[in-house]
């Protein structure tokens, strides 16, 4: 019998390793669904084939926000939501839609008339009705949860509601009314409010009382995402599972919506790149990495059955937002996959368990 090459042999051992490595999605079937956002460009290629590998759902990354898919009045633009939508048909994915109400990303004609001048409360109310029933009527029974309201609670202050021209223009309601009319369109749909520093305690407790509100009026809300926009260094265990059981407590389905972890400390606004920002980042970053998405997915299979999916943000360190994100320009690794796509060192302890 011919003897194989030493050489030839390792090469095989290693391959055959490869294609054994359990996959996020197989790892986690009795656990809950593990999701990426992506964007059309991702829907081909080597992106395309290691998202229907890994992943058992996806999430538009930015072409169901309102500006994206409602830039005129009379204008939607569907192509990009809708090839995102047929990919994820066609490999048996669910998908989640993201995201009904956000302030960041409303289109100005939302909250204007043609002189310019500010609308109503009822004209932009209709204008919200008619946005959220035809998009979530588009791809009823396609999709099997929204992030209905994005963002409402401020960072800062004691007020639970953050001052955007939804709230000046029609109030606190505007809220409930645009869970009310998510669920009208399509019943069966999971609704969720989606927010991040949900960690922190002043605005975990904000977003508790938002919510807790929204129950006890009977609003169709659903669940709850936290954004989980997190970094080697922050949170906690403790923090995260606080926040996973004090939602809870509510009823509320939990769900990890917009996962990443910087290597750079966590900043949640813009600034100017500094000589800092020029150096390379240290091994030790990346080795505290390797433990923050250990420690993150032990307590997500702590809470299984109270959380329901967990949704990666970016497919790869090849491209995400936080290259961009708080510093123009700097580069970030945050993701589970390199930037040729492959599994980083620590991989098989998130799925190996």
């Amino acid at each position: 019998m011919q003897k194989i090459p030493l050489f030839l042999a390792g090469w095989l051992a290693c391959t055959g390793a490869l294609a054994q490595q359990k996959s996020l999605k197989d790892a986690y079937v009795d656990y809950f669904p593990v999701g990426v956002a992506v964007a059309p460009r991702n829907l081909s290629g080597p992106e395309a084939e290691l998202i229907v590998k890994q992943f058992s759902s996806i999430t538009p990354e930015n072409a169901m926000k309102m500006g994206p898919i409602h830039p005129e009045p009379d204008r939607y633009a569907w192509e990009a939501p809708d090839a995102i939508v047929a990919f994820a048909q066609k490999n048996g994915m669910k998908v989640r839609g993201h995201t009904l109400c956000w302030h960041n990303q409303a289109p100005q004609w939302f909250f204007t008339d043609a002189s310019g001048k500010q609308v109503t409360r009822e004209v932009l109310l209709e204008r919200l009705k008619q946005h959220i029933t035809d998009v979530v009527g588009r791809y009823k029974g396609r999709i099997y949860a929204w992030d209905v309201v994005n963002e409402a609670v401020p960072d800062t202050g004691t007020g639970i509601y953050r001052p955007s021209r939804f709230y000046e223009i029609v109030g606190e309601d505007y809220i409930e009314k645009a869970f009310e009319y998510a669920h009208a369109a399509d019943p069966a749909a999971k609704l969720f409010y989606n927010d991040y520093n949900t960690e922190s305690r002043a605005k975990r407790e904000k977003i508790y009382q938002l919510l807790k509100k929204l129950k006890e009026k009977n609003v169709p809300v659903h669940g709850v995402g936290l954004q989980g926009h997190w970094s080697v260094y922050e949170p906690s265990e403790s923090e995260l599972q606080e926040s996973i059981s004090r939602f809870a407590s509510l009823g509320l389905a939990v769900q990890i919506t917009e996962l990443d972890v910087s290597v750079h400390v966590k900043e949640h606004g813009r600034r100017e790149r500094t000589e800092a920002d020029n150096a390379p980042v240290a091994p030790e970053a990346f080795a505290r990495q390797g433990g923050q998405y250990e420690m993150l997915f032990r307590t997500f299979r702590k809470n299984r059955g109270v959380l329901t999916g967990v949704t990666f943000w970016n497919v790869s360190d090849k491209t995400t937002w936080l290259d961009n994100f708080p510093v123009r320009g700097r580069k970030d690794y945050p993701l589970l996959f390199d930037e040729k796509l492959q599994p980083k060192a620590f991989f098989n302890k998130i799925v190996d368990f």
